[in-house]
């Protein structure tokens, strides 16, 4: 047996090649010493401090170096390649404890070119579409040293990708007819892409310089506070003792830990390296151990507020405030950690696995008691925040804000004593052995303070509804403070009198977080740039108009074809890119063509539906072998096959791979038209226990082993909680058709964001005859009609009995939808008055459900009988 073990492909890495697989994907691979170290540090410093900056209300108020949005990208994307070229070696075999001077003199001329529209701003705007020789040169050469610095921080993947569209631009005129242009010249293509904010310095890296850095940023700091090594001992303390336990912390911590993590590969090597020997030591097999690690920290990249940067893109590329993209992200990040706890909960029955013993064993009431005190307590924190702080802006107004402010002060002062009572939270040694596991109330309580920069960020969204940018300043400014002065105050109040050391300690803590910040945006900045190529692509050759009529030809026009395909290409275009550069890809060219193929079939869904759905599968090729990253770190943790450990991740995965399928069909899951508490209950909870019903379909055990009809009556109870109007829809048309002239009463009626069903058909900008479902956003109530329509961006007249548009505000959301001047209404639909609600479905579903579990709870029992007399 052992022998057999000996010969299966092992692949296993030390700590320090674990963090340089980190160091080379997220921070840079290079350590050189002296001066070049020094000048490395200062720069990342230097970033960090600029953005915080521009970020904050100094610069308006002093009147001191402000910026416009395109200049601040410029000196981002400078900061950004400048750090690349020092900190990412060029190739395996480089130095890495030295720069050489040939990376020196590429990262000042990338720097330059990137500065260029910082530098000479007001001489390009003076000459617009008229570019120079030098102009030219410039966006020329910058161009080729971005793509060398995507290579080197990103990989190959992301390079080809942008060479194959900047083909594409010059030799359009020679690309099969489906797909084919005239083709741009090399002044047209070059100053599109270097010296417009078209291409390169496009909304994405704007959203990088103004959204993502600070977010990150924040997420550093609060790795360096301590909070990862508390998540992962809280999620230890809590739910080691279960089966699998340490199985079923890694999937809690690694939510956690994706809070505030923009990367998969950092995530699993952060809990990774803890959880994954702790569940090799309770019998899970190396490559399950790896599998369970991976899917969980991909996941990570679904969980609000972060969801690896892609949320803030998606706030300019769908048009919808950020707290809304939160709101809708939400659900089906919650479900798909859910389902993979069970996945692992069902493992761990199949193999009969047990959680890691107490020092002190304890009684189940003291230690529900216990976990349900603390957790409680967040969540009576966050209430307080949220509903309890709301009065404070009525009755003090302007003032609340410094109100608040004191009141977190002295909360933190508050926690931070309380907390002194417990025993510090130490990091345990990569691998090492955990005998007992930690006690559930002091590891909770230990590191409670570091809720409050979360909670300043809820408040600052939620209730001063300030912008991302500034709510994550103000946040990010009290973890700082927090992160100088938490070990000078435990030394005060524990008595030790260590305090000048500590506070020292304090500065090397913020000075060592900030420079991690900046850090682990080097991949991040380059990538958004990188991915303004394709974008800028697609605004100067109308690519995204040819792929929606290749996915319509190679789908034939049927929906569930058209989404798989487009689902497929999603996960092929996201292997091998970072999160957010994945997702600028697959929105830019994917989610148009939903959107569009789905209007002309009657499959009307919210922009933002369709972003999450081209989101969710571009980042499945995470974990997609042979390129996902994530399964190379994991199974090098847990010494088992990469390729084994990417395909069994891959399988775990499948219940984030339905999810996309489900709220595009049913956008309820996305908290869209949810009209009361029943009814979101009833939502989260159906949804949840489908979630768990495909797992235990695809995992092929529910109370016992499935039988292959058991497994099939699982998928169809998966699929009626997940899509309940499937069924209803054959009892009952869902719609019922109103005229078009109805518009008016229709929209003044409409409830408070309810979105309207309409028809339109009319004759495109380019000159093609349309015909297609559109679904207006109504947003908040107004005074009339005509408000309501303007405040998407919308004019209407009537004419006779047509309705016809007769102007679309540009950047609106009505333009963002495909609406054009001269469309025409054709008609209204509204949900039918006599169809039941399609919820009554689930009443059948859960008797079949409930026939399954007594059949197997039966035959469980007799297995479990005959053991014994099998012995």
């Amino acid at each position: 047996m052992a022998s057999a073990d000996q010969a299966k492909p092992v692949h296993e890495l030390t700590d320090e090649q674990l963090k340089q697989i980190v160091a080379e994907a997220d921070t840079g691979g290079r350590k050189p010493t002296g001066f070049a170290a020094g000048l490395l540090l200062m720069v990342a410093l230097a970033w960090s401090l600029f953005q915080l900056w521009i970020a904050s209300p100094l610069p308006f108020s002093l009147g001191i170096f402000v910026l416009n949005d395109t200049e601040s990208r410029a000196i981002h994307l400078a900061f950004a390649v400048f750090m690349a070229y020092a900190a990412y070696p060029a190739f395996k075999r480089s130095p890495r404890a030295y720069v050489p001077i040939v990376d020196w003199v590429f990262a000042l001329v990338a720097a330059f070119c990137a500065a260029y529209l910082f530098l000479f701003y007001r001489e390009l705007a003076s000459r617009p579409g008229s570019p120079t020789d030098f102009d030219l040169a410039i966006a020329v050469v910058g161009l080729a040293l971005l793509l060398e610095a995507a290579r080197r921080a990103l990989g190959l993947p992301m390079v080809i990708l942008a060479v194959v569209f900047l083909v594409y631009i010059f030799f359009g005129q020679y690309m099969p007819d489906v797909i084919a242009h005239r083709g741009a010249s090399l002044s047209k293509g070059m100053s599109h892409l270097w010296l417009t904010t078209e291409g390169v310095f496009g909304v994405a890296l704007g959203v990088s310089a103004s959204f993502i850095f600070l977010f990150v940023l924040f997420g550093a700091l609060l790795e360096t506070a301590g909070a990862g090594n508390y998540f992962i001992k809280s999620a230890i303390a809590l739910l080691g003792h279960m089966k699998g336990g340490p199985a079923k912390a890694a999937v809690v911590a690694s939510a956690s830990t994706g809070l505030i993590s923009g990367s998969s590969i950092a995530n699993v090597v952060t809990t990774g390296t803890f959880t994954i020997p702790l569940m090799k030591s309770v019998g899970y097999r190396a490559d399950k151990a790896a599998s369970v690690e991976v899917a969980s920290s991909v996941n990570g990249q679904l969980m609000p507020p972060v969801m690896g940067a892609a949320a803030f893109l998606m706030v300019e590329y769908v048009g919808i405030p950020y707290v809304e993209v939160m709101k809708h992200a939400i659900v089906p990040a919650l479900i798909s950690y859910i389902a993979l706890f069970y996945i692992v909960h069902l493992e761990a029955l199949k193999m009969n696995l047990q959680g890691l013993p107490r020092r002190e064993p304890l009684p189940w009431q003291r230690a529900m008691i216990s976990t349900l005190m603390t957790v409680s307590g967040v969540i009576i924190l966050a209430g307080i925040v949220y509903w309890g702080f709301g009065w404070i802006k009525s009755v003090v107004g302007d003032y609340a804000f410094a109100v608040v402010g004191v009141l977190m002060l002295g909360a933190y002062v508050a926690i931070v004593r309380y907390a002194a009572n417990y025993p510090e939270l130490h990091m345990d040694a990569p691998g090492e052995k955990m005998a007992y596991l930690p006690e559930i109330g002091a590891t909770l309580k230990s590191g409670l303070h570091y809720l409050l920069p979360v909670a300043a960020l809820i408040w600052n969204l939620m209730v001063e509804q300030l912008s991302p940018a500034l709510s994550a300043f103000w946040a990010t400014l009290f973890l700082i403070f927090i992160l100088v002065t938490q070990r000078p105050l435990f030394a005060l109040f524990r008595g030790t009198g260590a305090f000048a050391p500590a506070l020292r300690q304090g500065f090397r803590d913020l000075f060592d977080g900030l420079v991690t910040g900046a850090r682990n945006m080097i991949g991040i900045g380059i990538a958004t740039a990188t991915a303004g190529v394709i974008v800028g692509t697609v605004t100067l050759t109308g690519i995204g108009l040819a792929m929606t009529e290749l996915v319509e030809v190679l789908s034939g026009g049927n929906l569930m074809v058209m989404l798989c395909l487009v689902a497929v290409i999603c996960l092929i275009l996201g292997m091998g890119l970072p999160t957010t550069a994945n997702y600028i890809v697959v929105s830019t060219l994917m989610a148009p063509v939903i959107v569009e193929l789905g209007a002309q079939t009657g499959l009307l869904v919210p922009l933002i539906a369709v972003h999450l759905f081209v989101f969710y599968f571009g980042l499945m090729a995470d974990v997609t072998p042979p390129v996902g990253l994530a399964s190379y770190a994991a199974a090098g943790i847990a010494k088992s096959d990469p390729i084994k450990t990417g395909f069994t991740a891959f399988g775990y995965s499948a219940r984030t791979a339905i999810l996309p399928f489900m709220f595009i069909f049913n956008t309820q899951l996305l908290l869209i038209g949810i009209t009361d508490a029943f009814h979101l209950v009833l939502t989260i909870g159906s949804a949840t226990l489908a979630s768990l019903m495909f797992a235990a379909a695809t995992q092929g055990f529910f109370v016992t082993r499935n039988r292959i009809h058991e497994t099939l009556i699982l998928l169809l109870v998966t699929f009626s909680l997940f899509r309940p109007g499937f069924w209803m829809d054959m009892l009952y048309p869902p719609y019922q058709e109103l005229p078009a002239t109805e518009l008016t009463r229709m929209v003044e009626e409409a409830p408070r964001n309810a979105n309207l069903r309409v028809w339109v058909e009319g004759t495109t900008i380019e000159g093609r005859d349309i015909a297609k479902g559109v679904l207006l956003p109504l947003g908040d109530t107004a005074g009339s009609a005509r408000e309501r329509l303007a405040a998407m961006g919308l004019t209407v007249m009537a004419l006779g009995d047509d309705v016809q548009i007769a102007a679309v505000r540009f950047g609106s959301r009505a333009e963002k939808l495909g609406l054009e001047q001269g469309f025409t209404f054709t008609a209204i639909e509204i949900p039918s008055p006599e169809r039941p609600d399609k919820e009554w479905i689930f009443i059948p579903t859960l008797a079949l459900l409930a026939l399954v579990w007594f059949t197997q709870r039966a035959r469980r029992q007799r297995e479990l009988a005959s053991k014994p007399a099998a012995v």
